[in-house]
């Protein structure tokens, strides 16, 4: 079996197993193959054996893959990584998600520069589930209020949340932390929101993530192996 086609099925069978564990369907969990400093021609071993979604960071280099790659049909494209403003008109033109929206300038900014003949922009807001001061994203504690700044944004779609807890091996811990996204996403939807993503879960907590919900789960090292050095930043 070839190196990425196993490490996606190892992968697969993990999400198949967590869902049934958590008394899921498993078709309810989307992986996103986080491709990021990986080569472009990882990205279409990856499509080649069944993988849809990617996950990029940093702009330029997914901006290259995607001319590269254009000719392949149902490529979803997910940017992942922090959101400069100089950079907010690539990424509306150019991507089906993004999963890292924390303030309101920038869904503006994505909302005003989606172009025209495209569907609304599929978003999570990005939360700071731990308040960690080196994490992008919104607190707990700021987050309806930025939600119900998104309303009036037409060309966005608002779909769910994404977070990045603070890493531990603890299960419980994990799980703990898993579950606040998912409050704060029950919370919205009781406000009259339709939320229906949460954007939680790697390599090293899916299976925690998928328990408490998570419909997208983001994995990089454990499909495409060790990353090389990127060369753009995000911040």
């Amino acid at each position: 079996m070839h190196k990425i086609d196993d490490k996606l099925a190892k992968v697969t069978a993990r999400i198949h197993q967590a869902a049934i564990a958590a008394g899921r369907d498993p078709q309810t969990v989307q992986l996103i193959a986080v491709s990021k400093t990986q080569p472009t021609a990882a990205v279409a071993e990856a499509y080649a054996w069944g993988q849809r979604a990617f996950g990029e960071n940093y702009l330029q280099e997914a901006l290259d893959k995607q001319i590269t790659l254009q000719a392949l049909p149902d490529l979803e494209w997910h940017f992942i990584g922090p959101i400069q403003s100089n950079k907010t008109r690539p990424i509306a033109a150019h991507f089906n998600w993004v999963h890292s929206v924390d303030r309101l300038k920038i869904a503006q900014r994505l909302n005003e520069q989606r172009p025209d003949g495209l569907p609304p922009l599929n978003i999570c807001v990005q939360v700071n589930i731990d308040d960690e001061s080196t994490k992008s994203g919104v607190s707990l504690a700021d987050l309806p209020q930025l939600t119900a700044a998104l309303r009036p944004l037409s060309r966005l779609r608002l779909r769910g949340l994404m977070a990045i807890p603070a890493a531990t091996n603890n299960p419980a811990q994990q799980r703990a932390a898993f579950a606040k996204l998912r409050n704060a996403l029950t919370d919205l939807n009781a406000q009259g929101f339709a939320l229906d993503c949460l954007s939680m879960g790697m390599s090293g907590d899916m299976e925690a993530a998928i328990a408490e919900g998570a419909t997208f789960v983001r994995v990089g090292t454990d499909i495409f192996g060790s990353r090389s050095s990127a060369t753009e930043t995000t911040k």
